[in-house]
């Protein structure tokens, strides 16, 4: 299993398009591509997306970006879209990509990283800590989870 990081290796952008969109089409396809094309060429350590690979197929994804359409703007980076095959389940590839936004997160000076989900128990094995409930534009709600990036925590 491998971590494509989609700035450094731009030549997925395309497959990354389709299979996050695939993966996550409550979003509009024409956001992701707008997204992930626009982050190839800034300077600014976000956004990264990320593709897991088991050799040339994508099992999974994930993103790492300023907001993920929740009321806690204050917050940042978030790790979104974190998907694996559902066949490929049960093995930590999840963790795979955690880790390499942890990674990025940190290079870029992060002290923290948080995510939203419905999800309980799943992320608190990798270090995240529930801090509260965020409210997204659609008249929902997700739980927020955070992970201190400092030195003790890796």
């Amino acid at each position: 299993m491998r971590i494509i990081s989609i700035r450094e290796n731009p030549e997925y952008k395309d497959r990354a398009i389709d299979y996050i969109s695939g993966k996550w089409s409550s979003v509009s396809k024409i956001m992701y591509d707008d997204c992930i094309t626009h982050s190839l060429s800034t300077s600014n350590p976000l956004p990264q997306w990320y593709l897991l690979m088991n050799e040339d197929e994508i099992i999974g994804c994930a993103g790492l970006i300023t907001n993920d359409f929740i009321s806690r703007m204050d917050l940042y980076p978030w790790v979104c879209g974190l998907y694996v095959e559902e066949k490929y389940r049960g093995n930590d590839y999840g963790f795979l990509l955690l880790a390499k936004a942890k990674e990025d997160s940190r290079k870029a000076g992060f002290s923290n990283l948080y995510l939203s989900t419905d999800h309980i128990g799943y992320y608190e094995k990798y270090g995240f800590r529930y801090v509260g409930q965020g409210y997204h534009p659609w008249d929902d709600e997700s739980r927020i989870y955070e992970y201190r990036l400092d030195a003790d925590n890796q």
